[in-house]
């Protein structure tokens, strides 16, 4: 008896989002690595902080494929990509690579509502919340820099943001801490 609880095309969704997180994770790092490379340590933290919340995200979506008795792949990620080449551009690739998410999101919630799997469609809807946030968080990025001259920001006001970023509190969770209430 099959006791696999997702379809066949929910499954491979639900592992190609897995790593699609993984690589976010990759990416994060990777800008943070270069912001402090650059000697903004401030903006290196905040996006290594980030860096752990997207493997938190991967470990959430990993853990439901479990726990629908499916079938967990994990596979090779591909690279990060090249560098930014300023923090404007580091704050614009990541709204959109938010941006780009969240369409990879709402495409499994269609999948869910499709195929009538409301367990999954309800496992999604945590992630939906938590795009919003991700959205609003790099949209924010985006209009700080903005304020500060976006490619023309001065020293005086990337100092500033940087110990902004710095001072910004902690707020990623471990998988098995978050919920829909609380993501």
């Amino acid at each position: 008896m099959d006791t696999t609880r997702l379809s066949h095309t929910l499954q491979k969704a639900l592992n190609d989002q897995m790593t699609k997180e993984a690589h976010a994770a990759q990416v994060y790092l990777s800008y943070a690595a270069w912001a402090s490379d650059q000697g903004f340590d401030g903006v290196a933290n905040f996006l290594f902080r980030h860096a752990e919340e997207e493997r938190n995200h991967m470990t959430k979506i990993l853990e439901y494929i479990l726990q629908r008795n499916a079938k967990v792949k994990v596979v090779a990620i591909p690279a990060p990509g090249a560098d930014p080449a300023s923090i404007s551009d580091c704050f614009d690739k990541v709204f959109k690579a938010e941006v780009d998410n969240t369409k990879e999101i709402y495409n499994i919630v269609n999948m869910t509502l499709e195929e009538k799997d409301w367990a999954t469609w309800n496992f999604m809807q945590w992630f939906v919340k938590e795009q919003i946030e991700e959205e609003t968080l790099a949209l924010n990025l985006l209009s700080k820099i903005k304020i500060a001259g976006g490619e023309k920001a001065s020293g005086d006001a990337l100092y500033a943001l940087d110990r902004d970023l710095g001072n910004t509190p902690d707020d990623a969770k471990s998988a098995e801490d978050v919920t829909a209430a609380t993501p």
